[in-house]
């Protein structure tokens, strides 16, 4: 572990140095786009937050070291204050290719979460076959909110809308319209957060055709606030860590995590904890992904 007054200037700084983009078989891409955060604001500083905590993880995960693959922590997206979410979705999927280029596997560190429409389009420019694992509170299925298209509450319709399969872990909130497009869409399956936290998980958690190449989109607040407090919509009754890690486990068996995002940390000052769940969080994924 580091000095807590160190700052890393990239993922688990004090366990590895930083991988070149070439060799590495992990990128990750800090994203601090907040444009559409709708309660608590502070989705921009999630990304900083996350790599600074992670100079305080070990190197191991269950005894899989990810950094001993390559992990190339790419220079943050930062665009002009002025710039609109086309601008912002463009530079994240560029970023996301360039990735997929070397053969690397992208995790993005968000910011809001309308960040992973930047990611579903570097993968279906890229011809990537995949399905959509959705970790949230929320079911991000609005055609619009707040007058936007692109709000962090309709990312989920959009990427369903490019014709990828996706499945919703720890939903609980959701609007009459989401409930009606979740429920007619045959993309589309849902496990509500009420059926994830009994003593026994359901038998199938994704359909039989559900892609062998997944992505995982895990917005913090999938887990319950007495746990990630620190998170601008935060919803009682979500999951806590080992439900969640369970999960996560049950949904890789048998699949390729082909890319990942972690979004809408807020950090609040002091708590560190937080902080750095998140970023334990974003190094199970790494280690689920390791080849």
């Amino acid at each position: 572990m580091q000095s807590p007054t160190a700052r890393p200037r990239h993922f688990l700084a004090s366990e590895f140095p930083n991988a070149t983009a070439a060799r590495a078989a992990f990128h990750i891409i800090p994203v601090p786009m907040e444009l559409s955060v709708s309660y608590g604001a502070g989705a921009s500083r999630g990304p900083a937050a996350i790599l600074d905590a992670s100079g305080q993880l070990e190197a191991h995960d269950r005894g899989i070291r990810p950094g001993a693959a390559g992990i190339h922590t790419q220079a943050a997206v930062q665009l002009p204050r002025k710039a609109d979410a086309e601008a912002w979705l463009a530079a994240i999927t560029a970023s996301v290719a360039r990735a997929l280029a070397v053969k690397a596997r992208p995790l993005i560190l968000g910011g809001e979460h309308t960040v992973t429409l930047g990611a579903a389009r570097a993968f279906a420019a890229a011809r990537r076959k995949i399905g959509f694992v959705h970790f949230d509170a929320h079911a991000d299925l609005r055609d619009r909110y707040e007058g936007s298209p692109f709000s962090h509450a309709c990312v989920m319709r959009r990427v369903v809308e490019m014709g990828f399969p996706v499945a919703q872990f720890g939903t609980r909130a959701t609007s009459e319209d989401e409930q009606t497009f979740r429920s007619s869409h045959p993309l589309l399956t849902a496990f509500d957060a009420d059926r994830l936290t009994g003593p026994t998980l359901p038998r199938r958690l994704l359909p039989a055709r559900f892609p062998k190449r997944i992505y995982m989109s895990f917005d913090v607040d999938a887990l319950d606030p007495a746990q990630m407090p620190a998170t601008g919509t935060p919803v009682v009754g979500g999951l806590f860590w080992r439900q969640a890690m369970a999960l996560l486990d049950r949904i890789a068996q048998g699949r390729t995590i082909v890319g990942a995002d972690v979004v809408e940390l807020a950090p609040i000052p002091g708590l560190h904890h937080a902080d750095f769940t998140a970023a334990q969080l974003v190094h199970r994924l790494l280690a689920l992904m390791t080849p």
